[in-house]
Formats: structure tokens, sequence, C-alpha cells
């Protein structure tokens, strides 16, 4: 088998989205600081993120369909390029004496309607760039570049801020989505032509190809509850740590500790290939369960820290994995659509859970809401053993497309 890095499209691949990946990591901690700093109002922090959240979701499916009619590279090099623009906005706005709110709000709508249309191409790009037989390893550097930008951009963000301004993070990651679009738009990609429907037809073919496999619709429910209940922990975790389990230090050192065990498990994502990789996922991702309810009982920091960690290393592993899967599960003519619904279900249930958890805590108290949450998670992951298509799906052969001929672009 050839190192994914040993082919000169995956190499620049890799290279684009480790740049971009690094951009991205940084924006986040800016984005809160400048906000805050403008306005000093939350209300108009959670406007701007709004504002990149709800296009994002909202046009997801179209994002999946167009990826699959036009080709994926050639989506995904436009759409680093709105990004670059969006950013720099952003960034010069910020960097103005008086920044507009406006302006940042929809410069972060602009960019998060790109990214709608951008997420559906990762994986069509990484299938049409390495053979199957080294897909997994492949997904897996992905994944490893992804959870160490995240490890490494909070500190980033901090020394940016520190000496030139939160502006100047945006600026870093506006060209880092330039340097993205040459990158992947110098690559080659194989490509199966789709044939010309109506939108609403690809559509539905692609919401089809998700309800016929019984394995995949019922894990991406798991996968729903699993990131709604990350956002319930995400919302009450800090108050609990702070007033019950030590002060601030303990929810710092839990994150950085998840941060470490996504990075821990992507890197094991390469090197391990279960004989049943759905099942084996599913069940990981119901250790998710193990801190929601430690946090619920307020049990001493060491053993919520380590069942965090040990809940995002499950994390880390099962997203490479699950993205062999897929790949080869699905034929490349709808890849990027039932990616698209994936995705839709995997972010439109966070923000219930970001709205619903302050509303349970403040009836019930914060214990209540983890607590439910703990059991969600380990009902809906580990009760995907009980589907058939759970415990038969073994690594795939790569499906007939549906029409014969690639093109190479």
């Amino acid at each position: 088998m050839t190192h994914p890095l040993r082919v000169r499209s995956f190499r620049l691949l890799f290279l684009g989205r480790t740049v971009s990946g690094l951009g991205d990591a940084v924006v986040p901690v800016a984005l809160a600081l400048a906000v805050l700093r403008a306005t000093g109002s939350t209300g108009s922090l959670a406007l701007v993120l709004a504002c990149a959240m709800i296009p994002r979701l909202l046009l997801l499916p179209l994002g999946g369909v167009v990826a699959d009619r036009f080709h994926a590279q050639r989506v995904a090099v436009t759409t680093d390029l709105v990004r670059c623009a969006a950013q720099l906005v952003v960034g010069v706005q910020l960097l103005a004496d008086a920044p507009s709110l406006t302006h940042v709000a929809v410069a972060a709508a602009v960019g998060g309607a790109a990214s709608a249309f951008a997420i559906p191409t990762a994986a069509p790009l990484v299938a049409g760039t390495v053979e199957a037989d080294g897909r997994q390893r492949a997904n897996a550097l992905l994944g490893v570049t992804a959870n160490a930008s995240r490890l490494a951009g909070p500190a980033l963000a901090g020394l940016l801020i520190w000496a030139a301004g939160p502006g100047w993070a945006f600026i870093l990651d506006g060209i880092s989505f330039a340097v993205s679009a040459l990158l992947v738009a110098a690559i080659r990609v194989r490509h199966v032509p789709v044939p010309r429907r109506s939108l609403g037809t690809d559509l539905v073919r692609g919401w089809r190809e998700v309800r016929a496999r019984d394995w995949y619709w019922t894990s991406l429910v798991g996968h729903g509850v699993w990131n709604g209940a990350a956002a319930v922990l995400m919302t009450l975790g800090p108050a609990v740590a702070v007033d019950r389990l030590g002060g601030e230090g303990v929810w710092v050192i839990m994150l950085q500790g998840g941060a470490v065990g996504m990075l821990a498990g992507s890197l094991a994502a390469g090197r391990f290939r279960p004989r049943r990789p759905v099942l084996v996922g599913n069940l990981a991702l119901a250790t998710y369960a193990v801190p929601l309810a430690l946090l619920a009982a307020a049990a001493p920091a060491p053993a919520v820290i380590a069942a965090y960690c040990l809940a995002l290393t499950a994390l880390g592993f099962l997203n490479p994995v699950w993205e062999t899967v897929v790949q080869g599960q699905f034929a490349p003519e709808v890849l990027a659509r039932v990616t698209s619904y994936d995705w839709l279900m995997s972010l439109g249930a966070m923000p219930i859970g970001y709205a619903v958890a302050p509303l349970a805590a403040g009836a019930w108290g914060a214990s209540a809401p983890l607590a439910a949450a703990a059991v969600l998670v380990a009902l809906a992951c580990a009760g995907t053993a009980a589907v058939p298509g759970v415990r038969r799906l073994a690594w795939p052969a790569a499906p007939a497309p549906e029409r014969a001929g690639a093109a190479v672009g």
C-alpha cells in the first residue's frame, strides 16, 4: 500500500487543509474577544455566531448537491476564496478604530454559507485522490492535523491578540484560505459525472441513499444525540467545574485533556482497523455518557478529567474510521450529498443542546440535564448495536457507480 503522503494530489490536499485548519483554529478565541471588546455584549457575540451557523445549517443539503454535480474540487477552491474574502473583511473591520458589528455579522453569514458548500467536498476529495486501501490512513492524517490545530489554536490566538490584536487573527485565517485554494486547485481528483436532474430530484436521491442503509441513518441519529449532549456539557460544564470541582483550572485542564485525547485517537485510527468498524465506533462514542454522568454527580475532578479525555479519544478514533467506511459504502456520485446530511444532523443538534441546557438547569439544576444527556447518549450510541446493519458491516468494497466512466480534473 502506497502511503497517502507519497501521492502528490493528496499531499497538496493535506497541506491545504492543514494550513486552513490552523487558521480556523485561531478564530474562535479571537472572535469572542474582539466582539466583546468592541461591544461589551455577549448578545452581540451570540448574534455573530448565529449569523454563521444558520446559513450553514440551511444550505448544507444544497451544498451536497452542488459538490456532487459540479466537481468537488472546483467547489472547494471557490468556497476557500469566498471564505478568504469574508475573513479579510472581518479582520479589516477589527483593525479599524470603530468596527461595525453589522459588517462583521454579514461577513460571518457569508463565511457560514460558504462552509455549507465546502464541508460536503471533504469526502469526495479524499476518495478522489487516494485509493481505497489507503483511505483510513489518509483520513487519520487529516484528523491528526485538525486536532493538532485545535490544540495549538488557542495558544496561537492568544499570542496574536497579545502581539497585534484580534484583527490579525482573521487576516491570518483569510491568508490560510487563499493558500488552501491554491494548493487544492493544483491537485488531480477523480470525478464521476452526475446526470443532470432537477435540484429536488438530487436532494431526494441523496436522502434515499441515507434511508436505504439502516447502519447509516441510525448512526446519524446517535451522532446527532452525541453532539446535542456535547452542547449541554459545554454549556453547563464550566459552571459545575467552577462551583463544585475546584475552579476554572479544572475546566481548562479538562478541555486540554480532551484535545490531547482527540489527537491520540486520530493517531490510533491510522494504525488499527476493527473488524466491525461502525459497531466499534458507536460503542466507543457511548463512553461520552461517563463524563456527563460524573459531572452530574460532581465526582472528583481527576475522575471527570480522565473520563472526558477517554471519551474524546474515542471520538478522535471514530471520525477517520467513519469517514473511511462512508467513502467506501456510497457511490462516488452521491458521496457529497450523503455526507451533507450527516453534517446537518450533527450540527443541527448542537443549537438544541445550547438552548435546552440553561432552561433545564434553571428549572431543575445543572445535574438533571447533564444526567439526562448521559442517558440519551448511552441509549442512542450503544443502542445502534441492536441494528442488524451496524452489527454486520465490515470493511467495504467500493460500490459500482450509477454510470461508468470517470473524469479527472
